[in-house]
Formats: C-alpha cells, sequence, structure tokens
C-alpha cells in the first residue's frame, strides 16, 4: 500500500511506504538463508559422525589400529586448519554463493572417494584432502551471517544454525548405525563404504543447489525490496560502529583475539569424544550398530533443546558468557566421571548426555564472542583464525586419544584430558570484559 504526494518545490512524486516491521524481515531472511545453511550443515557434520561408525567396520577389515585410526580422523583438522583463513578471503573474493558451492561439492566427492580406501597411507591422504576441501565452511557461513545480522540478533541465529551439529547426530547416528547393519555383504561393497557413499551424494547435491539459492550479499538479493535492503544494510552499519576489532593488523596483535582462538581450542578437543562413543559403547556390551547408533544420538536431543533456549535467553538478557562458560563446565564435570562408566553402558549414555551436550552447547554459545568482537575486513581473517586455531585441537585430540589408547589399553587418561581441556575454556570465558561481548 502507498500513496503519492506532490513535492511543491520539484513537483515530482515522493512515494511513501509503510515502515518494514524488522522483526518480519529478519524472520524472512532467516527462514530463505538459515534455513538453507542448516540442512548444508548437517551434512557438513556427518563426516565427524560418519567416521567414527565407519572404524566398527575398517578396522575388522583393513586391520588399523587405534594409533592409525585416531591418527587419520585426527589429520582431516591439519589442512582444514592450515587452509581456513586462505579459504575465508577467496571467499570474500569470489562471493558465498560460488565459494560455499565449491566447498560442498568437492567434500561431497571426497568423502565418497573414502570407501577405496584399503591402506593407512590411502586413509591419511583421503582424509588431508576432505580437511582441504572443507576448509572454509563454518567460517565462511559466520562471516557471511555478520553480513546479515547484528550483534543483538545474532544469538539466535547462531545457535539456530549450530542446531544442525545435535540434528545432524540425531539424525546421522542412528542413521549410519542402520547403514552399517543393512547393508552388510550387499554387492561388492562393505558396509562402511556403502556408508561413505551414501552420506555423501547429498552433499553434492547441495552444493549445486547453493549456485541457484544462496545470494551473495543483501543488494543482490532478488527477494529482498529496496526498503528492505536499506533498513538490513543501516542495521549493519549501525553495528560496525562498535566492535574492537576492524582491521586485519588489529587481530594479531589483540590479546582478547588469542584468548577466543584457545577458548575454541579447548571447546573442540571434545569432539574427539564423538569418534570414539561408537566403541566404546561396543567395549561395553552393546553389540548392534542400530541401538549403538540410538544411544550415540541422544545426547544431542539435548543438546538441541538447551542452544536454542540458551540462544533465546542469551539475546533476551543480553549475556554471553556465562551462557556459554556454564555448559562447558557442565560437560567437563561430565567427561571427568566417564571413566568409572565404561563397563556399564546405562551410565555411560548418562553420562554423555551431559559431556557432549555440554560441549556442543558451549561450541554454538561460543560462538556469540568473536562475532561480536570483530567486524569488517578483520572479521574475514579473525573469524578465520580462531576457528583455524581451534582446529588444531580437532587434530592434536583424536591423534593423542588414539596413541593413548593403544599404548595404555583404555580411554581413562584421554577421557581426563578431554575434561581439562573444557574446564580450561570455561573459565577462559570468564576472562572476557563483559562489555565487549554483552551487546
Amino acid at each position: 500500500m502507498q500513496s503519492q504526494i506532490c513535492n511543491q518545490a520539484t513537483s515530482e512524486p515522493v512515494i511513501h511506504r509503510l515502515p518494514v516491521s524488522e522483526d518480519a524481515l529478519y524472520t524472512k531472511v532467516t527462514r530463505r538463508i538459515v534455513s538453507f545453511l542448516f540442512v548444508c550443515f548437517i551434512f557438513a557434520f556427518l563426516d565427524r559422525i560418519n567416521v567414527g561408525f565407519a572404524k566398527l567396520g575398517m578396522q575388522a577389515d583393513l586391520g588399523f589400529s587405534e594409533a592409525v585410526f585416531g591418527l587419520g580422523a585426527g589429520i582431516f583438522f591439519l589442512t582444514y586448519f592450515l587452509l581456513e583463513v586462505p579459504s575465508n578471503l577467496l571467499l570474500a573474493r569470489f562471493g558465498a554463493r560460488r565459494w560455499i558451492a565449491r566447498i560442498m561439492v568437492t567434500w561431497g566427492l571426497l568423502s565418497i572417494c573414502t570407501l577405496f580406501v584399503q591402506t593407512p597411507t590411502q586413509f591419511y591422504v583421503v582424509r588431508l584432502l576432505l580437511g582441504a576441501a572443507e576448509a572454509g565452511f563454518f567460517p565462511g557461513v559466520m562471516l557471511y551471517l555478520t553480513q546479515w545480522y547484528p550483534a543483538a540478533r545474532r544469538s539466535r541465529v547462531i545457535t539456530l544454525f549450530m542446531a544442525a551439529i545435535p540434528v545432524s547426530c540425531i539424525l546421522g547416528s542412528p542413521l549410519s548405525g542402520w547403514i552399517m547393519k543393512a547393508f552388510a555383504n550387499q554387492g561388492d561393497l562393505a558396509a562402511w563404504q556403502w556408508l561413505y557413499l551414501i552420506e555423501g551424494v547429498p552433499a553434492v547435491i547441495l552444493g549445486l543447489l547453493t549456485l541457484r539459492l544462496l545470494p551473495d550479499s543483501i543488494k543482490q538479493t532478488k527477494w529482498l525490496s529496496f526498503e528492505e535492503q536499506q533498513l538490513l544494510e543501516q542495521r549493519i552499519a549501525e553495528d560496525v560502529k562498535h566492535s574492537s576489532a576492524h582491521r586485519v593488523r588489529d587481530i594479531f596483535r589483540t590479546p582478547l583475539v588469542w584468548l577466543l582462538a584457545f577458548i575454541n581450542f579447548a571447546f573442540l578437543a571434545g569432539i574427539t569424544l564423538a569418534f570414539w562413543m561408537p566403541s566404546m559403547l561396543r567395549t561395553a556390551g552393546v553389540t548392534s550398530t542400530v541401538d549403538i547408533g540410538l544411544m550415540v544420538a541422544m545426547p544431542y536431543v539435548l543438546a538441541i533443546i538447551g542452544m536454542l533456549v540458551l540462544g533465546r535467553t542469551s539475546d533476551a538478557f543480553v549475556e554471553r558468557r556465562w551462557h556459554c562458560a556454564v555448559p562447558a563446565l557442565v560437560g567437563a564435570l561430565s567427561v571427568a566421571v566417564m571413566p568409572f562408566a565404561l563397563q556399564n553402558p546405562t551410565l555411560l549414555v548418562i553420562a554423555s548426555v551431559g559431556a557432549i551436550g555440554g560441549n556442543v552447547i558451549a561450541n554454538a554459545l561460543y560462538w556469540n564472542l568473536p562475532t561480536a568482537v570483530m567486524s569488517g575486513v578483520a572479521a574475514t581473517v579473525g573469524l578465520a583464525f580462531v576457528n583455524a586455531f581451534g582446529q588444531l585441537a580437532g587434530f592434536s585430540g583424536p591423534s593423542l586419544f588414539g596413541w593413548l589408547s593403544s599404548t595404555t589399553g583404555s580411554v581413562s587418561l584421554g577421557l581426563g584430558l578431554l575434561s581439562t581441556c573444557l574446564a580450561l575454556g570455561g573459565i577462559a570465558v570468564l576472562l572476557i570484559p563483559k562489555p565487549l561481548v554483552n551487546r
């Protein structure tokens, strides 16, 4: 609805429109953009889940030791770490649409190629290539979201996007367990080979859809009116004024950025647990891969509820630090008690609810911190840097955990190290000055 009034000075019509509803506008953006990225992230995280289930068959068929599997699982994060910053710079150059599409298609194809692995060296190579292919997806999306949402609205959006992690585990763990059972001795492929094939194809398809569905920027979005584009850009411009780091050189000179990088490292160390939960449950006496899949999924049900609730209350109360620190400390305590439950599947699952659930929630709420501190050109490099630094834990965690398990014959010492990392990360969050992030 609109009316036209003649400007007396110029005799040109001036168009007045009803004011744009901000809440409705951001709901529209979330429905169009975040929901699609959410689906993409589900299949991205399947790479972290299916290797744990494939382990149940690969070790028997290929003779991989715990140390070989641990190094192979962790080496993915080495190239992921090295290429995070370059990938984000290329995303800024080529646009989110084309670069995210490239990432998804290549990681889907390489995930499928894992089914051809026969030796430890081949396993290491394909995992290195997979890490290189996927590098930049997560920090690229975080950067992309800062270009659409101001800090005051970002917590709910980030937690909604990161809810893909528990959703992928809730759906992917039972699916992976079912594939391992249903496709055993089917055709010329082993069950674990079918697993990589079936779960790799959707990533390729979604990558191709990205070219059609994901806009590069606010200005290039055809389903937004000119007034809606102006309002979104105005809110982002206002938000940038409150950030601490605007230039690339500020990133590496700011102690706060290094503290944020350490926190991410500590939290991502906890992902190691996801790689070993299937085999820990089997050692505890659970024989069915379908049952293992359902048990592994249970902690993520709590995680998705906690992420969405805490994401909303974090925005409502404009509080970021305690919302992140408390889940991390709960996760640390839960991991610490797991060595006492290794022979009891029920107690092990109960402990994993707090351990994995707390870790996943803390990881999600963490991203309110660096996105509040960094903006502009600095965010392109800074968000990639803190995420890349965290990926060192993704490499060292599984490798060290696997080596300790092979050396000691038990996962207890490795669990103790993971608990310590989560506790230190939770404490470090509280060292961040409140005014910098509570906005």
